[in-house]
Protein backbone atom coordinates (compact mmCIF):
# COMPACT_ATOMS: atom_id res chain seq x y z
CA UNK A 1 0.00 0.00 0.00
CA UNK A 2 1.36 3.38 -1.01
CA UNK A 3 1.67 6.27 1.40
CA UNK A 4 0.48 9.79 0.66
CA UNK A 5 4.04 10.92 -0.07
CA UNK A 6 4.48 8.04 -2.54
CA UNK A 7 1.26 9.09 -4.28
CA UNK A 8 2.51 12.69 -4.47
CA UNK A 9 5.78 11.56 -6.03
CA UNK A 10 3.84 9.55 -8.62
CA UNK A 11 1.71 12.61 -9.46
CA UNK A 12 4.86 14.75 -9.58
CA UNK A 13 6.53 12.43 -12.11
CA UNK A 14 3.41 12.48 -14.26
CA UNK A 15 3.27 16.28 -14.20
CA UNK A 16 7.01 16.70 -14.89
CA UNK A 17 6.75 14.46 -17.95
CA UNK A 18 4.48 17.10 -19.50
CA UNK A 19 5.77 20.38 -18.00
CA UNK A 20 9.05 21.77 -19.31
CA UNK A 21 10.53 25.19 -18.68
CA UNK A 22 12.32 27.03 -21.47
CA UNK A 23 14.24 30.30 -21.63
CA UNK A 24 11.15 32.05 -23.05
CA UNK A 25 8.72 30.44 -20.61
CA UNK A 26 10.45 29.04 -17.51
CA UNK A 27 8.88 26.70 -14.97
CA UNK A 28 7.53 28.02 -11.65
CA UNK A 29 8.02 25.10 -9.27
CA UNK A 30 6.48 25.12 -5.81
CA UNK A 31 7.49 23.11 -2.73
CA UNK A 32 5.20 22.83 0.28
CA UNK A 33 6.25 21.56 3.67
CA UNK A 34 4.16 21.45 6.82
CA UNK A 35 5.47 24.86 7.91
CA UNK A 36 6.80 26.68 4.85
CA UNK A 37 6.30 27.11 1.15
CA UNK A 38 8.98 27.93 -1.38
CA UNK A 39 9.07 28.55 -5.10
CA UNK A 40 11.66 28.63 -7.85
CA UNK A 41 11.56 29.84 -11.42
CA UNK A 42 13.68 27.36 -13.37
CA UNK A 43 15.01 27.29 -16.93
CA UNK A 44 15.12 23.54 -17.65
CA UNK A 45 17.04 23.93 -20.91
CA UNK A 46 20.07 25.35 -19.06
CA UNK A 47 19.27 23.71 -15.72
CA UNK A 48 19.48 26.96 -13.78
CA UNK A 49 17.34 28.63 -11.16
CA UNK A 50 16.51 32.19 -12.18
CA UNK A 51 14.50 33.38 -9.15
CA UNK A 52 13.63 31.81 -5.79
CA UNK A 53 11.57 32.64 -2.69
CA UNK A 54 10.75 31.01 0.65
CA UNK A 55 8.41 31.83 3.52
CA UNK A 56 11.03 30.66 5.99
CA UNK A 57 11.77 33.49 8.40
CA UNK A 58 8.35 35.10 7.98
CA UNK A 59 6.73 35.67 11.35
CA UNK A 60 3.24 37.10 10.83
CA UNK A 61 0.21 35.54 9.17
CA UNK A 62 -1.16 32.12 8.44
CA UNK A 63 0.52 29.71 6.06
CA UNK A 64 -1.94 30.59 3.29
CA UNK A 65 -1.38 34.35 3.77
CA UNK A 66 2.39 33.89 3.72
CA UNK A 67 2.12 31.78 0.56
CA UNK A 68 0.16 34.48 -1.25
CA UNK A 69 2.68 37.12 -0.19
CA UNK A 70 5.54 34.89 -1.41
CA UNK A 71 3.79 34.46 -4.76
CA UNK A 72 3.53 38.21 -5.26
CA UNK A 73 7.19 38.70 -4.26
CA UNK A 74 8.43 36.04 -6.71
CA UNK A 75 6.34 37.68 -9.44
CA UNK A 76 7.97 41.04 -8.66
CA UNK A 77 11.47 39.51 -8.75
CA UNK A 78 10.65 37.72 -12.01
CA UNK A 79 9.48 40.96 -13.63
CA UNK A 80 12.77 42.60 -12.62
CA UNK A 81 14.58 39.83 -14.53
CA UNK A 82 12.28 40.26 -17.55
CA UNK A 83 10.16 37.14 -17.02
CA UNK A 84 6.49 37.66 -17.83
CA UNK A 85 5.14 34.20 -18.55
CA UNK A 86 5.79 30.90 -16.74
CA UNK A 87 4.58 27.31 -16.64
CA UNK A 88 3.20 26.35 -13.21
CA UNK A 89 4.52 23.12 -11.66
CA UNK A 90 2.57 22.19 -8.55
CA UNK A 91 4.95 19.27 -7.89
CA UNK A 92 2.22 16.71 -7.27
CA UNK A 93 0.52 18.74 -4.54
CA UNK A 94 -3.21 19.29 -4.79
CA UNK A 95 -4.13 22.71 -6.16
CA UNK A 96 -5.65 23.94 -2.91
CA UNK A 97 -4.67 25.84 0.21
CA UNK A 98 -1.15 27.25 0.24
CA UNK A 99 -0.32 26.06 -3.30
CA UNK A 100 -3.40 27.82 -4.71
CA UNK A 101 -2.64 30.97 -2.69
CA UNK A 102 0.95 30.97 -3.99
CA UNK A 103 -0.33 30.75 -7.57
CA UNK A 104 -2.94 33.46 -6.98
CA UNK A 105 -0.32 35.75 -5.48
CA UNK A 106 1.95 35.21 -8.48
CA UNK A 107 -0.91 36.01 -10.85
CA UNK A 108 -1.77 39.17 -8.89
CA UNK A 109 1.89 40.13 -9.11
CA UNK A 110 1.68 40.00 -12.89
CA UNK A 111 2.95 36.56 -13.93
CA UNK A 112 1.01 34.88 -16.71
CA UNK A 113 0.38 31.12 -16.60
Amino acid sequence: MKSNSDNRITRHKRIRAKVKGTANRPRLSVFRSNRYISGQIIDDSSGSTLVSISTRGEKNGTRVEKAEAAGSVIAKRAKEKGIKSVVFDRAGYLYAGAVKSFADGARKGGLIF
